[in-house]
């Protein structure tokens, strides 16, 4: 009778292990709870850098949208990209086109602090990657 109960808590055992080695807590974790939760923080911070804007330059940003998109999305001006048929947006055509305007993405906004940072650490000596 003792070996038959061993036997099913040992194949109980075994069943639960092979579950749950085969979906761990920490690759979903690292992977689905901290990607969702960090495209949530960067949508939260681009709103409120486009919301911290004047009405001037919320005018002028939606013409130059308007522009670039046009701009970048123009036959001569789409990417080929492997695995697509036809041709896509040009994205870095329009960052450029609307930095250029005097109204640049979030996106660029970060780089262009995060340049003026490390220039920062440079001019004080400290090394930077």
């Amino acid at each position: 009778m003792q070996i038959r109960r061993a036997k099913i808590k040992l194949l109980w055992l075994t069943g639960l292990s092979l579950l749950f080695t085969g979906c761990s807590i920490s690759d979903w974790y690292n992977g689905y709870y901290v990607e969702r939760s960090s495209i949530k923080e960067y949508l939260k911070e681009s709103e409120a850098y486009l919301n911290a804007e004047s009405p001037e330059k919320k005018e002028l940003r939606k013409q130059n949208a308007a522009y670039c998109t046009e701009l970048a999305s123009k036959p001569e001006n789409r990417l080929e990209r492997k695995g697509y048929k036809n041709t896509v947006f040009n994205e870095p055509m329009y960052r450029r086109c609307m930095e250029d305007r005097g109204t640049p993405t979030y996106g660029t906004y970060l780089a262009i602090q995060a340049e003026k940072r490390d220039a920062e650490r440079r001019a004080r000596g400290k090394r930077v990657m």
